[in-house]
């Protein structure tokens, strides 16, 4: 004959049943069933108050934990996360405690948890990671010392308009310096913006971008017409290598917190994006705590550059041990009889050449070297090229500061 298989709850509905006969007693019933008074005088209660239900077990998690968050911290916490919906536990705490740091505010796992049994929070998607960059960009040591660049995909507003975010920051502090909204991404459009900064904050050493137009072109040395003229003011191109936009990465994450708080839906024209763009801009520099900065706003970290913007750009200076050439309209130089070809993005500025071997010159653009001129082939050869054969002793890196520049 089979086992019968019964659970608690089963095997107390039949001692109640048992017990409410009347010719056994409870001692006795409890004694066939192995329970103590006590516990059957508890089942019979508990049946007679709840029926079947109340021979379930109880919970035994206490009814009021004395951690649990207060009602009135909870109803800030949730007010602050529909006022900025990407802020995360960490930042909602951080910017609450810099306000109010006499309140006993909770942990931010806390917090987390809050969220997400209010709905409020979703899980993130892992990301593959790239490995990290093992060439060196210039120093970002402090505020000014790289400023970075870029479009943020273009998308069309409400009238059909396209619109091109232009945006700049400061790599160190995080600070957001620009936040335009343009109908095209040339040169035209794009110095306008660039100089407006420069005139308001000053230069930085250098300015990170990728390589597409209007920060590189693929002319000697990748320059533009827009790297041409940061070259003259002292400013380094700090290009990116092609297809790696993690090289740029500090920016790439605030285009991603840019693109939840104002690009979706696009607003009905461009005057009505660039309100949410400046708005975007104020609370990203004033208000947004950064984990990189402790916890603190970019506007708490960024300092203006003294080096400000001249009333006039200077021209190139080479030291007296270069030659000096003008390249023409025409992209051309005039060299021991020759005309050879430099670069049409050049016309008009001058280049220095300076002796690295028997019949082989460096050509330099300011501070940035562009190439070889081999006098016996009569040509120009890429560094990568001078420098596998032997030519030039190690590949140019462009000097970070002049010599005897201050910070």
């Amino acid at each position: 004959m089979p086992w019968k298989e019964t659970c608690a709850v089963e095997e107390r509905m039949a001692f109640v049943r048992d017990a409410m006969r009347e010719d056994v007693g409870l001692a006795e019933m409890c004694r066939r069933y192995g329970i103590s008074r006590p516990t059957g005088y508890k089942w019979l209660e508990r049946f007679e108050r709840n029926g079947r239900a109340g021979l379930e077990d109880l919970s035994s998690a206490p009814r009021d934990h004395p951690n649990r968050m207060a009602e009135e911290i909870e109803e800030v916490i949730v007010a602050l996360r529909s006022r900025h919906r990407t802020w995360g536990p960490r930042k909602l705490l951080a910017y609450l405690e810099r306000r109010e740091s006499q309140t006993d505010w909770p942990a931010a796992s806390t917090v987390g948890d809050l969220l997400h049994r209010l709905g409020l929070s979703s899980g993130r998607k892992r990301r593959r990671h790239v490995p990290p960059r093992t060439a060196p960009f210039m120093r970002c040591d402090g505020p000014n010392a790289v400023w970075c660049i870029d479009f943020k995909g273009w998308f069309s507003t409400g009238d059909g308009r396209r619109c091109y975010p232009l945006t700049m920051s400061d790599a160190y502090s995080r600070y957001l310096l620009r936040c335009q909204s343009l109908e095209s991404g040339d040169y035209e459009r794009t110095q306008p913006v660039v100089e407006s900064a420069f005139r308001e904050y000053g230069l930085p050493w250098a300015i990170r971008s990728d390589n597409g137009p209007p920060f590189a072109s693929m002319g000697l040395g990748g320059l533009s017409r827009l790297s041409i003229w940061w070259l003259k003011l002292g400013i380094v191109p700090d290009r990116i290598e092609p297809g790696k936009p993690q090289q740029n990465g500090r920016h790439e994450r605030m285009h991603r917190t840019l693109k939840q708080e104002t690009a979706q839906p696009a607003a009905s024209s461009l005057d009505r994006q660039q309100k949410r763009f400046d708005a975007f801009v104020k609370e990203y520099n004033e208000q947004r705590p950064h984990e990189a900065l402790g916890q603190r706003p970019p506007a708490e970290v960024y300092q203006a550059s003294p080096r400000a913007y001249p009333s006039r750009v200077p021209e190139v200076e080479y030291p007296a041990a270069m030659e000096v050439r003008y390249v023409g309209r025409r992209g051309q130089i005039k060299w021991q009889r020759r005309w050879p070809f430099i670069s049409e993005v050049l016309g008009g500025e001058h280049v220095g050449l300076e002796p690295v071997m028997d019949g082989y010159w460096l050509v330099y653009f300011s501070r940035l070297p562009l190439a070889v001129l081999d006098d016996h082939r009569r040509k120009l050869w890429s560094l990568e090229w001078a420098y596998r054969k032997g030519w030039i002793l190690r590949p140019p890196k462009p000097a970070e500061r002049a010599e005897g520049d201050e910070r």
